[in-house]
C-alpha cells in the first residue's frame, strides 16, 4: 500500500487474513481505557494482535476479531460459538 495518512505519517497496511477468526484474550482489554492482547490462529500458526474492544473483555475470553486496524491491530467483540450457547450436544449423543 502506498501514500500517506494522517499528518503525513505512511498508511499502515491492513491485515485482512485475521478478519472473522477466533481468538483467546492473554491480556484482557479495558475498552476505550485501552488495548489488550490476543492469540488469533492464522496462517497456519498462532499470532498475537494489540486487539480493542468498545467494552472490557476480561483475559481467557474468546473474541472474533472484526476489523483489522493496521499492523498487528484488531478490533475484536467478546464471542460465544452459537453451539456453545445452547448447552446441547449438537447431534444429541451423551
Amino acid at each position: 500500500m502506498t501514500g500517506a495518512g494522517r499528518g503525513g505519517r505512511p498508511l499502515t497496511p491492513q491485515d485482512e487474513a485475521v478478519v472473522g477468526r477466533t481468538g483467546k484474550v492473554l491480556i484482557g482489554t479495558r475498552g476505550s481505557a485501552g488495548p489488550g492482547e490476543i492469540l488469533v490462529r492464522v496462517r497456519g500458526g498462532s499470532e498475537t494482535f494489540l486487539a480493542w474492544s468498545e467494552k472490557p473483555v476480561s483475559a481467557g475470553a474468546t473474541v472474533l476479531v472484526i476489523e483489522s486496524r493496521g499492523c498487528r491491530e484488531v478490533g475484536v467483540i467478546e464471542w460465544v460459538d452459537p453451539l456453545d450457547a445452547l448447552g446441547e450436544d449438537p447431534a444429541g449423543a451423551d
